[in-house]
């Protein structure tokens, strides 16, 4: 169920999008959940409903940008943008705008390999990149490590903890795990994935697929004799979008007030 302000929202609401948006299909889903969701105002709403589909665009556009696989032993980046760590990290080169980064993975991806619990966080950063705009994404990271969960800024650190829910929505992480990989190749010990809202989700190294698709690419990488196969868990990785709709708003005022002063 979907209130916002503790009351249902107007059909009406839901006709401002048009079918088969991804805006629309997560307020299908709301709408119909067995849990409440609840909103303090339809500009809360709205908002998480816009970074969702931003996420999604952004997933899309990565799985054809070109980015490589790669472990991390032997991860690389474009040197004009990033710095590659003895980890296999890559941290944001001083005196370069965060913006003009997270863009250039999407332009020239070839010039990028890493694993999938990096694409994540790209996929993250170019969604919120596209919603706030580059003045105010640039004042929010001044830095960034892109590697895996460890390395995320507070307002995506949430996406690095996996939650219980009933609810599944386009731009949810996911996580298929591998429970009897091969140790040989412990790079196919699951997959984390984007839902795309149309039946596929994007991971890094396997593209848009299915579910199905990416648990038989899984199971082919079992050691001998393995008797469990790969499965999607029940959990969720999301952003804080209730704080980002806070910073939001807040960016958005100082625009104004700027503009105002100018």
């Amino acid at each position: 169920m979907l209130l916002v302000d503790n009351k249902p929202i107007d059909a009406a609401f839901l006709q401002q999008y048009p079918a088969g948006s991804i805006q629309r299909k997560a307020l299908e889903i709301m709408q119909k959940s067995e849990e409440t969701l609840r909103y303090g105002s339809l500009d809360e709403l709205k908002f998480e409903l816009e970074l969702r589909n931003a996420i999604v665009k952004a997933a899309e556009d990565l799985s054809r940008s070109g980015l490589r696989f790669a472990v991390f032993s032997k991860s690389y980046a474009n040197p004009d943008y990033w710095t590659r760590r003895s980890d296999g990290g890559f941290l944001l080169k001083t005196g370069v705008k965060a913006s003009d980064a997270i863009r250039d993975i999407f332009k020239n991806g070839r010039l990028y390999g890493t694993e999938c619990a990096t694409a994540m966080p790209i996929v993250y950063f170019k969604a919120l990149l596209d919603v706030f705009g580059d003045e105010a994404f640039n004042k929010m990271f001044s830095t960034i490590y892109l590697m895996n969960w460890r390395y995320l800024p507070a307002e995506l650190s949430m996406t690095g903890r996996m939650q219980k829910t009933k609810t599944y929505l386009p731009g949810d992480r996911r996580y298929i795990t591998n429970p009897d990989v091969d140790p040989q190749t412990p790079e196919w010990q699951g997959e984390n994935v984007i839902d795309l809202g149309n039946g596929r989700y994007y991971g890094h190294g396997m593209g848009r697929r299915t579910i199905d698709e990416i648990v038989r690419a899984l199971n082919q990488n079992r050691f001998a004799g393995a008797r469990r196969e790969a499965y999607l868990l029940d959990t969720v990785g999301r952003p804080d979008f209730r704080r980002l709709f806070r910073e939001y708003q807040r960016s958005r005022t100082q625009q104004v007030a700027y503009r105002w002063v100018s």
